[in-house]
């Protein structure tokens, strides 16, 4: 059979079988396992169980439930609220204040979580409600809070940032660091475009009245609450910037930080830290077993030859490096709107690596830009996944199209911060390049 033709069945059967809903993990595996058994015999299916095996076995994957824990204690220790009010105090005086400072909270959350859906759940119930009562325009406080959170897997520590590094063979503590500026720089953009929108629409965003505004001395006690958050995340990325511990190690430490933070605001119930258990497990069963499953579809593509083919096929093409750069990054925009990205992960990775590698581009500021256009798929419509998130938690009557309207200008920015990336590469490969 025609390399062209397998290769064509390969992709086309994971699609198919994506679309009839069944769940990402199994479909990666199953598939693999079945064209394996096809194609090469009973004996290849030791290579699907080695697949397996290696990928679980990588030990810069036991950070990932470490900073999952992390998460879910931070999430349960009553932290977003300390931080929501004093933000609150802050910035309320500004028109669209409350929407941006929501924003630059979601953004601490995401680098003390790494996950998607913390700080678009824990804001979209406090900030949500408290934002529409003071008058905010409901579509842009639901777009600023499903695109603050969608932060998470780009800032570090991100758990999406563990997988690439893990597939990639790249370090960790550089993909962290690398993810510092844009997630900065999107942060930035996203509060100008709010402040920009409020100032010329004051009511979309009106100011507090003067009788509500908070006294200077009130607003400086407020700092008290963000002391422990931020550092915690300075002790996290400073650590690993000095060498003094691994990504790893650096999870245990911020696991074990995030206990005493909970227990410092006297949050940590035993019913607390059941949960916050129950739901790290849940969270990071799932997680490996899109780690397996990518990892036996990796096997698939390159046993098969489908990776060699789409290789030769990007190589033939008359463009430029940078356009086929291009080109690549628009593969995982387009699959965000209908595919969870940690599954875009596993299935365009190892397919990339050697493109990249052929054409000489810096493979570190490739799979930096490909976790922002993965990331950009959190808030893509139709099936963006932070869209649901925040649709479950808004005010009972709000439809799925109300929160498109309000996150549709967050994601063209978000395209913009990634177009800048690629013009201006120093954006990303600056603070890496200085840990060597």
């Amino acid at each position: 059979m025609e390399q062209w033709i397998i290769a064509s069945i390969i992709i086309g059967s994971l699609l198919v079988l994506l679309m009839t809903g069944l769940p990402i993990a199994f479909a990666l595996s199953g598939l693999s396992a079945l064209f394996l058994l096809i194609l090469l015999g009973p004996s290849a299916m030791l290579m699907a169980v080695a697949a397996c095996f290696k990928q679980i076995s990588e030990e810069v994957f036991i950070a990932i439930p470490l900073f999952v824990f992390m998460a879910t204690i931070l999430q349960f220790s009553g932290i977003a609220t300390h931080l929501y009010n004093a933000m609150y105090v802050w910035m309320g005086s500004v028109r669209g204040g409350l929407a941006a400072g929501t924003l630059m909270i979601c953004t601490v959350i995401d680098a003390m979580s790494g996950i998607g859906a913390t700080a678009t759940t824990t804001m979209g119930l406090i900030a949500l409600p408290e934002m529409v009562n003071k008058g905010y325009n409901k579509n842009i406080c639901m777009g600023a809070i499903a695109a603050g959170g969608a932060l998470g897997p780009l800032i570090p520590p991100s758990v999406l940032m563990i997988i690439v590094g893990g597939y990639a063979q790249l370090s960790v503590g550089k993909l962290f660091l690398g993810g510092v500026m844009p997630g900065l720089l999107i942060t930035a953009v996203y509060s100008a475009y709010v402040l920009v929108r409020c100032y010329l629409r004051p009511q979309d965003g009106p100011a507090l009245p003067r009788d509500k505004q908070i006294s200077l001395r009130s607003k400086l006690a407020a700092l008290k609450s963000v002391i422990l958050p931020i550092a915690l995340i300075v002790f996290i990325m400073g650590g690993i910037y000095a060498g003094i511990f691994t990504p790893t190690e650096a999870a245990g430490f911020g696991a074990l930080s995030a206990l005493l933070i909970a227990a410092a605001y006297r949050k940590l119930s035993g019913s607390d830290l059941v949960g916050a258990l129950q739901t790290s497990l849940r969270i990071t069963c799932m997680i490996m077993w899109l780690v397996i499953g990518g990892g036996c579809y990796s096997t698939l593509v390159n046993v098969t030859g489908t990776g060699n083919l789409v290789l030769q096929v990007l190589q033939d093409l008359p463009f430029s490096s940078t356009t086929l750069t291009v080109i690549m990054l628009i593969i995982p925009l387009i699959m965000g709107m209908f595919i969870d990205p940690i599954a875009i992960t596993m299935i365009c990775v190892p397919i990339f690596i050697p493109v990249i590698n052929s054409i000489g581009i810096d493979l570190l500021w490739f799979m930096l830009l490909f976790i922002i256009a993965v990331v950009i798929g959190y808030i893509t419509p139709p099936f963006g996944i932070n869209i649901f998130y925040m649709q479950g938690v808004a005010p009972q009557g709000t439809s799925v199209m109300d929160v498109y309207k309000g996150i549709t200008p967050f994601a063209f920015a978000k395209i913009g911060c990634l177009i800048l990336c690629i013009v201006f590469p120093q954006i990303l490969i600056w603070l890496p390049n200085l840990m060597d």
